[in-house]
């Protein structure tokens, strides 16, 4: 049977260095749900879960299956993957569809490279109106359907009025794991970790409005599944997969506290007590709800801090209180859940004193994990248009992305690397400092770290981008 699309990402762990040291893979849900939604409206839909694959195994994918089109999921990290399977596609003679947050934001470019279609924002219902019209008319009249950007017969870009969200979001299908060896990423799992963990949302989008964070997808939305649809999924995954852990992966898993409090109870009734993680933010925790989800099983909470500087955070437009962010942190470790945090340096306007102050935010709070970066305007956003006159691409489009860009007048990359260092040094420095005896044998060690850090940091002061 010939396949009407057949969908791809194009994310390929061997060629990612960093997450090959982490080794914590989990599949791409966004595409397991256009499968399940699409299998649903009776289309034949494969899969290529390119995470374990390389270009090769793409190839012959869609040499042996010759679809009617191919589906791509695009994001910032993954364009030079997504151009080169839109080029396999394009030999076999496949209509070329993109979505996802990337393509929408360079919507030129990829129909220059070869793209027929970009579906912007949700997928689903976009895509069951566009294949039988690609079938049956081919590229014309594009204009009826919502939600597309295309090429018109005179050249120009054309965008359709928005597609509206589906707001009852129980009425999709749950992601279709069945098209993929999700046994894989949870033997990875057990091999690197110690337990088979497996992802699932309970919410779609984000309704702040951080100015570095892309909304190109969901816009500003918030929608989430009824806890008793979540409970149905997890038991599924449960009788299937056996997992030992779970990922709630929504943006803010601790938006709603009368629907985490329903939920609670649901997992309890049903007697589902997986250990999980999930992402938060400070405002969304309160000591009731870290009391929830220690009796749901949480052991780790993500806290997006950023910065530790209250002037930064408004400057993003966090609506987030840093000094509160350091008493949930707290709250959460004295009911036995692990905090992690996530900062970002370089932003637009961040000065030294700014840094300072994120280390000292740090050193007061002492999460037990921390992970930072250095900002990348992503376009489309609010921070990308505050520095656009001043980005520096490192490449032709093609081949590099705004996480490789300079923006003159910022420090230099080295100048960066110097100030993460300096902060996981602080922070591990404080951690021995308070653990007494048991650290001291590290403490010459990290003295000399830190020093040497903040050495290397005022060499580089006056290291720009230019």
């Amino acid at each position: 049977m010939t396949l009407d699309i057949l969908l791809c990402h194009s994310y390929f762990l061997d060629q990612d260095p960093i997450e090959k040291r982490v080794m914590k893979p989990y599949p791409p849900l966004g595409l397991l749900y256009l499968s399940s939604y699409l299998k649903a409206e009776g289309f034949a839909v494969g899969l290529h879960d390119t995470t374990f694959s390389t270009y090769q195994s793409v190839a012959d994918d869609i040499q042996r299956h010759s679809p009617f089109a191919v589906g791509i999921y695009t994001n910032l990290m993954t364009r030079r993957h997504v151009l080169a399977i839109m080029e396999m596609a394009k030999a076999q003679g496949c209509h070329v569809i993109l979505g996802g947050p990337e393509a929408a934001n360079y919507a030129q470019e990829y129909l220059d490279h070869g793209a027929d279609v970009i579906v912007a924002g949700e997928g689903e219902q976009t895509l069951v109106e566009l294949i039988p019209h690609l079938k049956k008319n081919g590229l014309k009249n594009l204009g009826k359907i919502n939600g597309l950007i295309f090429r018109a017969a005179d050249g120009a870009i054309e965008r359709t009025a928005p597609r509206f969200l589906h707001r009852q979001i129980d009425d999709y299908p749950f992601p279709d794991r069945a098209a993929i060896d999700l046994n894989h990423y949870m033997d990875i799992w057990q091999t690197h970790h110690g337990v088979r963990s497996v992802s699932l949302i309970t919410a779609r989008g984000c309704p702040y409005a951080c100015q570095w964070c892309s909304h190109s997808v969901f816009g500003k939305s918030y929608r989430h599944r009824t806890p008793e649809n979540v409970i149905a999924e997890l038991l599924e995954i449960r009788d299937v997969y056996q997992p030992d852990q779970v990922w709630y992966a929504d943006d803010v898993f601790t938006m709603n506290f009368r629907w985490l409090d329903r939920f609670a109870d649901l997992l309890e009734q049903n007697n589902l007590h997986y250990p999980f993680e999930a992402i938060s933010r400070e405002d969304r925790l309160t000591e009731d709800v870290i009391k929830t989800l220690k009796r749901m099983g949480c052991y780790r909470v993500w806290i997006g801090a950023e910065s530790g500087s209250q002037r930064i955070l408004d400057a993003m437009e966090r609506r987030t209180n840093a000094k509160r962010m350091r008493e949930m942190i707290t709250l959460l470790q004295n009911h036995g859940i692990r905090a992690g945090t996530f900062i970002m340096v370089g932003y637009e306007g961040e000065t030294f004193d700014d840094i300072a102050a994120t280390v000292q935010h740090l050193k007061a709070a002492l999460p037990d994990d921390v992970l930072s970066t250095l900002s990348y305007p992503i376009k489309g956003t609010p921070y990308h248009d505050q520095v656009a006159d001043r980005l520096v691409m490192q490449g032709d489009w093609a081949t590099t992305t705004e996480r490789d860009a300079k923006i003159k007048g910022r420090h230099s990359r080295l100048y960066y690397n110097s100030i993460e260092a300096w902060i996981q040094a602080e922070v591990q420095l404080t951690r021995v400092r308070k653990t007494g005896v048991a650290g001291l044998a590290k403490l010459p060690k990290l003295v000399l770290q830190t020093y040497r850090h903040r050495l290397n940091i005022w060499r580089r002061r006056h290291e720009v981008e230019a």
